[in-house]
C-alpha cells in the first residue's frame, strides 16, 4: 500500500507559515553554527548551544552562551550576521525581494503572510511597503556603519574596522545586541563616546519605532496628518525614553560601578543609552549586574514593554501599553469607550491589547517559576531578568546565560521565539479553525463583582 501526499492540498494559515518559517531558519542557522568551522577551537559548540545562538540571532535578542567576539570564526560571525538581518527584516520581506528580482508575481496567499508579518490592517500596498522596508533598512544600516567607522577604523584598521562597523550597525538597527568587542565588554569601552553611543542609540530607536511609523512620518511630515497608530507609537516611545533616562540617571547617579565615576555629560549619555537599549536592543555601556535593584526592576519593566509593532523589536509593544493606559484613563473618567486624540478605539483592539499583556505576564511567571527550580543556584532577580530579557528579545543579562542548564536554555529559546514571532501569532497558528456562524449570537448579560 502506497501513501501519496499532495503538498498542494495542505493549506496553512499565514500565522502557521510565519511560525514554521522562523523555526526553519533557526534550525538551518543552528546546524551551520554547530559545524566545527564555526568555532575558533575547531570543535562543535553543541546542538543546544548552536540552536540557542541561532534563535537569539533570528529573534534579534542577543543572549549568548559563548562570547560572540572571541568564540566564533569569521564564518560563524557571518552566519550570525545573516541570521540577524533575516530575523530583523522577516523572512517574507527577503522572499518578496527575491520575487521582485526574479520578476515573480506576489500571490494573494503571500500577501496575506506579509500582512500578518507586518501586522498590517489591509492588503493594499503591501508589496510597495516591503520595498520601502528594504530601502529604509539598508540605507539606515549603511549610514550607521559609516558613522561607526569613524571610531572603529582608527582603532582596528580598515578591514576589521569596517567589518565591525557593518556588524554593529546591522545588530543595532535590527535590535539584536550582538557585539564583536569580545570578553564580555559589549560597548562598555565606549560609555562616554558620543559617536558610538549616539549612533547605536538612534539605530536602535529607528529600528524599534516600526516601519509603519517611519513610512507615515516621511509621507505626511506634519503631525496633524499622522495616523493614530503613529501618534500613539511616538507618544509612548518618547514617554518611555524620558522615564528610562531620568530613572537610570537618578538611581545610578552615585553608584561607582555604573554612572558614579562619569562626568555630568557621561552620566546623561549613559542614562539615555541604557534607556534606549533596555527596551529591546541588548547592548550595554555599563555592567547591569552592578546596578542597584531598583534599576534592574526598571529595566525589567521597560524590557517587558519593548518597541513598536511592525519593527525589529520585541515585547508587548508600545501601542499595546498605550491602548491599556488610555483604557484605564477612559474608565476612570467614566467613559464607556477608550478615547484618545479625539478618536475611539474599538473593543476588539482593547481586548487584543489586554490579552497580549496578560498572556505575556503569565508566560514570564510560569517560565520564571520553572527556572527557579531547574536552575536554583541563581537568585530570583537574575532569573526574572533573564526571562523577561528573552521574552522582550532584548539580550541583556546579569551574567547567567552561559551557566543555565539544558532545560533552562530550551525554555529561553521558546521565550525568544514567542517574543519575536508574537504571542497571538503562535496562539492563532496552534488554534483550530474557528467556526463561522451565520449572524451574531448574544447570550444574556450576567453580573460579576470586580474590584
Amino acid at each position: 500500500m502506497s501513501i501519496k501526499i499532495d503538498m498542494h492540498n495542505i493549506k496553512l494559515k499565514p500565522t502557521q507559515v510565519l511560525v514554521i518559517g522562523f523555526a526553519t531558519i533557526i534550525l538551518i542557522g543552528g546546524l551551520l553554527l554547530n559545524l566545527p568551522i564555526a568555532s575558533q577551537n575547531g570543535e562543535s559548540v553543541g546542538f543546544i548551544n548552536a540552536i540557542f545562538t541561532a534563535t537569539s540571532a533570528v529573534c534579534v535578542t542577543g543572549l549568548s552562551v559563548v562570547d560572540t567576539g572571541t568564540y566564533w570564526t569569521a564564518f560563524g560571525k557571518t552566519v550570525i550576521l545573516f541570521l540577524i538581518q533575516i530575523g530583523g527584516l522577516g523572512f517574507m520581506t527577503l522572499a518578496t525581494m527575491f520575487f521582485i528580482i526574479l520578476g515573480k508575481k506576489i500571490s494573494l496567499k503571500e500577501r496575506l503572510i506579509i500582512q500578518e508579518a507586518f501586522n498590517q490592517s489591509t492588503l493594499a500596498g503591501l508589496v510597495r511597503f516591503s520595498k520601502y522596508v528594504l530601502i529604509v533598512t539598508f540605507a539606515v544600516e549603511g549610514l550607521g556603519a559609516l558613522f561607526l567607522s569613524l571610531r572603529f577604523i582608527p582603532q582596528y584598521g580598515w578591514i576589521t574596522g569596517m567589518a565591525y562597523s557593518i556588524f554593529h550597525s546591522v545588530s543595532a538597527f535590527c535590535n539584536a545586541g550582538f557585539d564583536l568587542i569580545g570578553n564580555g565588554k559589549n560597548l562598555m569601552p565606549y560609555v562616554s563616546d558620543p559617536i558610538v553611543s549616539l549612533t547605536v542609540s538612534f539605530l536602535i530607536i529607528i529600528g524599534g519605532i516600526g516601519f509603519s511609523v517611519i513610512t507615515d512620518v516621511f509621507t505626511n511630515k506634519k503631525l496633524r496628518k499622522l495616523s493614530l497608530h503613529t501618534k500613539m507609537a511616538l507618544l509612548i516611545t518618547a514617554l518611555l525614553l524620558t522615564i528610562g533616562t531620568i530613572g537610570f540617571i537618578v538611581l545610578e547617579w552615585r553608584n561607582p560601578d555604573t554612572l558614579g565615576n562619569l562626568n555630568l555629560g557621561g552620566k546623561f549619555l549613559s542614562g539615555f543609552f541604557q534607556s534606549v537599549t533596555v527596551r529591546t536592543a541588548g547592548f550595554n555601556t555599563v555592567d547591569f549586574a552592578q546596578m542597584r535593584t531598583a534599576s534592574k526592576l526598571l529595566a525589567i519593566i521597560l524590557m517587558y514593554i519593548g518597541g513598536s509593532p511592525a519593527s525589529t523589536a520585541g515585547g508587548i509593544k508600545t501601542t499595546t501599553l498605550g491602548v491599556i493606559l488610555f483604557t484605564i484613563i477612559s474608565v476612570i473618567k467614566g467613559k464607556s469607550e477608550t478615547e484618545l486624540f479625539r478618536r475611539r478605539i474599538s473593543r476588539d483592539i482593547v481586548n487584543r491589547a489586554i490579552t497580549i499583556a496578560i498572556i505575556g505576564i503569565f508566560l514570564i511567571i510560569f517560565v520564571t517559576m520553572i527556572l527557579s527550580i531547574t536552575d536554583s543556584q541563581f537568585n530570583f532577580m537574575e532569573i526574572l531578568f533573564e526571562v523577561v530579557s528573552a521574552f522582550g528579545t532584548v539580550g541583556l543579562t546579569l551574567g547567567i546565560t552561559p551557566l543555565l542548564s539544558a532545560l533552562g536554555k530550551t525554555l529561553l529559546i521558546f521565550m525568544m521565539f514567542a517574543g519575536r514571532v508574537g504571542i497571538l501569532t503562535i496562539a492563532f497558528a496552534l488554534a483550530r479553525q474557528q467556526h463561522k456562524y451565520k449572524g451574531n449570537i448574544k447570550y444574556p448579560e450576567g453580573k460579576i463583582l470586580v474590584g
